[in-house]
């Protein structure tokens, strides 16, 4: 509740008082508000339904507000939001819900930057680190961000440091909050003059691992690249990831991804695409061999129906397949098309038999823009699995599994003033 009322209270100020803000005279002050309203039919979304099963229905909601400040020096971001899904809490209700999700100041001079407080971390394709704007509440982390930027380069450092509390004794931090007590991340960008960019990252983790009595940190390193290129209408991206270091079992680790994509753009109203993406699983070996693609925007990748790794799924690995097309029919409106193969990485042991063919995914999607702040999307997916899905994700793969979303995304800017 103390969060509705410093964002009512700061709202009320900026609308009510902006003479109040003429020290800074070259600032901008924004107001944006988000109502995000989406509707799902779930019939084997997430997790494969066996016979029997009904489908699910359900409409949640983000109700976000965020206040901003900017000019040549400072940068400050607040925001807000409450998520819930419709009918999920009683009409009279004097307990407030309503979560702090972005709260940062940013320096700026020189190209050099500092920002600290709790934000979003995107990078790349979002595969390691991304918003993941998809699930209603959003991701963000509390770290300091220090960088460099240039016309040509980009080079960040991420600092962070969890714990559960304002503890007096013992230097313990529980599970429950961030996945992480510690990160330290190093990322670089080289932008080139004609379309090839290229970016390295670096990243250790630190996970408390022992007991309550005996609490110690077992780091993981994670470091890669991600490569794009474009030249006139082709579109060429790559990327490689490996982790090492110990898990917060303290096994070793030893795991790797990479993927690869092509895209082509016909006109201006069709473009093609065709990628694959492989994520290493558990071997026989005594290290951990199984990828984990961390904080990453996972419904990005791997199917829209989120089977893997945006919801539970064994180590067994990915190999995924993937073609897409695009089309702009009409002025506003946007079709995306896209077929997925899926196999794993390691065997998954069906009747007697090793198998890795998993079964294959479609999914469509419209994108409309009703107004610049007004967005109208949907879509449907259905899966078409084989006994070693059902072996990896449970359910029956006989029975016919499909999803159906429906949302409204109203995202204006309610006030601005310099």
């Amino acid at each position: 509740m103390k969060y509705i009322n410093f964002l009512l209270a700061s709202l009320l100020l900026l609308v009510c008082s902006n003479s109040s803000f003429a020290q800074e005279p070259d600032g901008d002050f924004t107001i944006k508000t988000q109502l995000r309203t989406r509707g799902e039919y779930r019939n084997g979304a997430l997790m494969p339904r066996s016979e029997g099963d009904l489908p699910a229905s359900f409409i949640s909601n983000r109700a976000r507000i965020s206040l901003g400040y900017d000019n040549d020096f400072l940068s400050i971001g607040v925001s807000g939001q409450n998520v819930s899904v419709w009918g999920s809490r009683p009409q009279i209700e004097n307990k407030g819900d309503f979560v702090l999700n972005e709260a940062w100041a940013k320096l700026s001079h020189n190209n050099f930057f500092a920002q600290i407080g709790r934000q979003q971390l995107a990078y790349d394709d979002d595969r390691i680190l991304g918003t993941l704007d998809w699930n209603q509440s959003g991701r963000w982390h509390d770290a300091l961000r220090l960088g460099y930027e240039d016309p040509n380069n980009k080079l960040h450092l991420i600092l962070a440091y969890n714990k559960s509390s304002e503890a007096i004794l013992n230097n313990q931090y529980f599970e429950g909050a961030q996945p992480y007590k510690q990160m330290q991340t190093l990322w670089y960008q080289y932008i080139a003059d004609k379309g090839f960019k290229a970016s390295f990252i670096l990243m250790n983790l630190g996970f408390e691992a022992g007991s309550a009595l005996e609490a110690e940190t077992n780091y993981m390193q994670t470091l890669g690249t991600n490569l794009s290129y474009n030249i006139n209408d082709f579109n060429l991206f790559g990327t490689f990831y490996y982790q090492t270091g110990k898990d917060i079992a303290d096994d070793n680790i030893a795991a790797y991804m990479w993927a690869v994509k092509g895209a082509y753009t016909v006109n201006q109203n069709v473009s093609l695409s065709a990628g694959v993406d492989y994520l290493s699983g558990q071997d026989d070996s005594d290290k951990v061999t199984a990828f984990n693609p961390l904080y990453g925007t996972h419904h990005k990748f791997y199917g829209a129906m989120d089977y893997f790794y945006a919801s539970p799924y064994p180590d067994y690995g990915l190999f995924d397949k993937h073609v897409s097309l695009i089309v702009k029919p009409i002025d506003k409106l946007t079709l995306d098309l896209t077929y997925h193969h899926f196999s794993s990485h390691q065997s998954i042991y069906v009747d007697g038999s090793n198998k890795k063919g998993m079964g294959s995914e479609i999914d469509f999607a419209f994108t409309y823009k009703v107004r610049p702040y007004v967005t109208l999307q949907g879509g449907y997916s259905t899966m078409f699995g084989t006994e070693a899905f059902s072996v990896a994700k449970g359910g029956d793969h006989k029975r016919w599994q499909d999803w159906g979303w429906l949302s409204l995304n109203i995202n204006p800017i309610i006030f601005k003033s310099k």
